[in-house]
């Protein structure tokens, strides 16, 4: 079947993780015999269209006037991913059903769905109320509308744990019946490989005789640093040879950098920025130990990144985290918004380094046989049969059918009389 994709973001375009989700996944579809199309925003520098790993991916021009504000700017991009679908439809291109990505996508997802009259299915990948710990102004209590609209208009939602499951019965109250869990996973070979070497990364930011501790993700209140420089101060009043390397952009930076400052750990910590992939990997490589203290985290694919690259993992106990780490198995996990926790498990995972390298090893297989991209294709295609059987036996469904009869009868009967109104004239001439 033919899948069209609607996304935001997709690489190189990447602000968080519905990028790596959406590339990963209509990867793996393709791989497993879908048709997959990709409509998402351009970027400069990027063809506006190319194949990348089987899949279709159409970059729409952001050509429109100027915007005031973030919001307008989705509203524009809707309606040039809209734009760019009908193209595709009038030039001969089929869709079985429509994928829709968070709520950046419910406004295109919902035009096309109505007007092609296809289904809609969405992941949502997080929510606007989680995010923030409630809605606290208009701005987010908006977001939140257009995420429970896309989860009413959509056929099936798609969510990536139990706790995301919850989450959209609580605030959404979308029926348990309409969602489907399907968790994220990664390549593991994409975390192994790097042309940089992690020792010599490792020396960048290290004594030989120094321990490292090794964030990575986006720079952000929910993700928890604060909590991190508060159980890290703690850690280096226990031991001092340990720095904590943290990359990433985001809004928090500043304020997390002054909060540095303020615990008196400035000197023992490095702020990196944006990194690529190859410095990534060899980070996680070179670590002793990789730390995701978030206090909203609807699945933590981040953690999965870290035991694909062998690294033991510090996670918090919260949201999606907590159905894939398996304490002292595979993982460790401290009590959310909770440094003192949070230190105890650092301290314990740097001070015993054969468990660790157990938790590592069963890590690695977890990855390979749970959150492997091959098993999420293929359940991703039994939602996407299952509901496109639903679909054909619907009274919606039969409505295209009608139309299509009556369309017909129309251009047969428009025909007819040119036929006969060419027979008249001929003979009267």
């Amino acid at each position: 079947m033919h899948i069209l994709m609607l996304s935001w973001e997709f690489p190189p375009k990447i602000v968080g993780g519905i990028a790596r989700h959406v590339y990963d996944l209509s990867k793996a579809l393709t791989k497993n015999g879908e048709e997959v199309t990709v409509i998402t925003c351009g970027v400069q520098g990027v063809p506006d269209f190319e194949v990348v790993n089987g899949a279709n991916v159409y970059r729409v021009v952001m050509n429109n006037p100027s915007t005031p504000d973030f919001l307008t700017w989705v509203l524009q991009l809707n309606l040039n991913m809209i734009e760019k679908a009908n193209e595709l439809s009038r030039k001969g291109v089929k869709f079985d059903m429509i994928h829709a990505h968070d709520w950046l996508a419910a406004f295109a997802g919902k035009n096309l769905k109505h007007a092609w009259r296809l289904p809609l299915i969405s992941t949502i990948h997080a929510t606007e109320y989680g995010r923030n710990n409630g809605l606290h102004n208009e701005l987010q209590r908006y977001i939140s509308n257009v995420e429970w609209w896309l989860g009413y208009e959509s056929w099936r939602v798609i969510c990536c744990s139990n706790y995301m499951r919850e989450e959209l019965g609580r605030v959404f109250q979308i029926p348990d019946d309409k969602i489907r869990i399907i968790p994220n996973g990664v390549y593991p070979e994409e975390f192994s490989q790097t042309n940089i070497s992690p020792a010599e990364v490792r020396q960048n930011y290290c004594s030989l005789d120094e321990k490292m501790i090794f964030y990575v993700g986006r720079i952000v209140r929910e993700k928890g640093l604060g909590v991190l420089l508060d159980a890290f101060s703690r850690v280096l009043a226990v031991d001092s040879k340990i720095k904590l390397v943290i990359a990433g952009r985001g809004p928090y930076l500043e304020e997390l950098k002054f909060r540095a400052y303020q615990l008196g750990i400035f000197n023992r910590i490095y702020f990196t920025g944006y990194i690529d992939d190859n410095t990534r990997n060899a980070l996680y490589q070179g670590a002793d130990v990789t730390v995701f203290p978030s206090t909203y985290e609807p699945f933590g694919i981040v953690a999965l990144e870290g035991m694909a690259a062998k690294t033991l993992v510090v996670a918090s106990d919260t949201g999606g985290m907590s159905e894939i780490i398996r304490h002292g198995q595979n993982g460790l996990k401290a009590y959310a918004n909770n440094p003192v926790s949070l230190a105890d498990n650092l301290l314990w995972a740097l001070q015993n380094p054969k468990h660790a390298e157990q938790m590592r090893k069963q890590a690695l297989l977890d990855v390979k046989n749970i959150y492997n991209w091959e098993k999420i294709a293929m359940d991703t295609s039994s939602v996407y049969e299952e509901l496109l059987a639903e679909y054909e036996d619907s009274k919606w469904r039969s409505v295209i059918h009608e139309e299509e009869f009556r369309n017909a009868l129309m251009s047969d009967m428009i025909k007819t009389i040119e036929v006969e109104e060419m027979t008249r004239y001929r003979d009267l001439h």
